[in-house]
């Protein structure tokens, strides 16, 4: 079959037959199969939710990916589609070209509605061949098959109308349906919403996980239980948390701890605007495996913890590492020396932005970074360096045969003496352009495999930045982009 739009006869055809949604419903006993994904589609488009609900009942493939249509679904598709799914689960005997297994909100599957009847029914999940639930305390029918519907959840008191629509009705009907949430967001404190989405949710099928805007006494103790029982889990993400949300005493910081040791597929750790107590943040790491990407930031840091780090197993084999706005100007070099020592042969990318590092701790830092043998890519913006240690900072990545990208900062003669603390807005126009006068040789010996920029403005709150970078004919150019993020892991 050709991939293409249909042809006008047939577009014709079917909006023909899509004016009457009743004839249009009783039609499709004898509709190809062929034509279902077109078919589908354009009852979608214009809203024919009685032909939806009647073709989600008999769709004929195993999945039906909704998410990957040109929009979402409003709350009246929502409801068509789910009273197309009542009808399939109320049917004991199916007819055999009734195939729908799983519905699929994500985007996952690009082009597919285009690509043909082909590529629709070659369609699987994977996570069906494991079909017995993992601890999320829900029971299944024997002998019953179960419809699955995946979906990127958020859990929030400002929910979407037809997410809310969606989980109330998996609720009530827990026994047939399993919802599941590759990433899930929980941006809410209230410990009973939380736990009765958890209840629902498929425990096994969350990947990613994100906590944020806790700021209730006991409301991850509610958490911590169901963690364990979150097997495929392999990002979890902090956020705003302050300290009595997650701990009340050393004790629920061990419990919580427990539950994260038995995370065992655990890869990425994001902790960002979080407030660790002098007890809980070594109960909380020590008790993880190896990592491979660990991203700390805005975060409250004294010298200890970054020393703890530097000795945690949770940090001994990262590929990729952040540290960002975290007030280092007073540190010893060492315990940042050491924990970049634990990635000399692993690191791939490695972010050190914003922290107040001084000329006095890259000078100790600078031998270790140089055995960083692997590193693509390195940021170092925000930091307080002079001319003359950003020059020596890029003579040592100069010599990194892998590194393609690096970020500097514009160095503290770019500034005048009042607008350092504001290094953020801007620097100094006349200052900064002496400097780069001074740069222009190095950056051209750098190589074209090399891509170097200078950050001289920077917004954390937005997430882009002012570079500049050297072009081919010598002349500087400014751009405005966004920040760089960690080089992702393919979950």
């Amino acid at each position: 079959m050709s991939t293409t739009a249909p042809c006008s006869l047939q577009l014709v055809a079917m909006q023909s037959l899509l004016s009457n949604q009743s004839l249009a419903s009783s039609a499709l006993e004898d509709l190809p199969r062929l034509s279902f994904p077109e078919f589908f589609m354009e009852a979608y488009a214009q809203g024919h939710t009685e032909v939806v609900k009647a073709m989600v009942k008999c769709w004929p493939f195993p999945c039906l990916p909704l998410g990957d249509l040109t929009r979402p679904p409003d709350l009246g598709t929502m409801k068509a589609v789910l009273d197309g799914l009542e009808m399939l689960l109320a049917t004991k005997e199916r007819p055999s070209h009734w195939q729908l297994q799983v519905v699929e909100l994500r985007k996952v599957y690009p082009n597919i509605w285009t690509r043909g009847y082909h590529s629709m029914a070659r369609i699987s999940h994977p996570v069906l061949l494991n079909a017995r639930p993992t601890g999320s305390g829900r029971s299944q029918s024997s002998g019953e098959q179960p419809l699955w519907i995946f979906m990127d959840l958020t859990i929030d008191r400002f929910q979407n109308e037809w997410q809310d629509y969606l989980v109330q009705w998996a609720r009530k009907r827990k026994q047939r349906v399993q919802l599941c949430s590759r990433k899930l967001q929980i941006l809410t404190g209230s410990a009973s919403t939380i736990q009765k989405a958890l209840l629902l949710l498929r425990l096994d099928s969350i990947q990613e996980l994100g906590l944020s805007k806790f700021s209730r006494g006991g409301t991850v103790k509610t958490l911590a239980p169901y963690l364990g029982y979150m097997k495929n889990l392999q990002l979890l993400s902090l956020s705003r948390m302050s300290a009595s949300c997650y701990t009340r005493s050393p004790k629920d910081s061990c419990k919580f701890a427990a539950h994260l040791g038995q995370l065992h597929h655990l890869q990425e750790l994001h902790l960002h605007d979080v407030l660790f107590s002098s007890e809980n943040m070594p109960a909380i790491l020590r008790s993880l495996k190896p990592l491979k990407t660990f991203s700390l930031s805005s975060c409250l840091l004294r010298e200890d913890n970054l020393r703890f780090l530097s000795l945690c197993s949770c940090t001994s084999q990262l590929k990729h590492l952040r540290l960002r706005s975290l007030l280092m100007l007073h540190f010893s070099p060492e315990p940042l020396q050491a924990l970049l020592e634990n990635g000399t042969h692993t690191l791939e990318t490695l972010a050190l932005e914003d922290c107040d590092i001084t000329d006095s701790q890259l000078s100790a830092l600078l031998p270790t970074l140089s055995r960083c043998s692997l590193l693509g890519f390195f940021s170092f913006y925000g930091n307080r360096l002079s001319v003359a240690s950003l020059h020596n900072l890029l003579n040592h990545t100069a010599q990194l045969s892998h590194l393609t990208r690096g970020i500097y900062p514009a160095p503290l003669e770019s500034y005048s003496v009042l607008d350092w603390w504001h290094r953020h807005i801007h620097a100094d126009s006349w200052r900064f352009a002496q400097v780069r006068t001074g740069l222009s040789q190095m950056f051209r010996e750098m190589g074209p495999n090399h891509k170097v920029q200078i950050c001289t403005r920077f917004d954390h709150r937005t997430d882009r930045g002012q570079f500049y970078s050297l072009a081919p004919d010598g002349s500087w150019v400014l751009t405005q982009e966004a920040l760089p993020v960690l080089s992702p892991l393919p979950l």
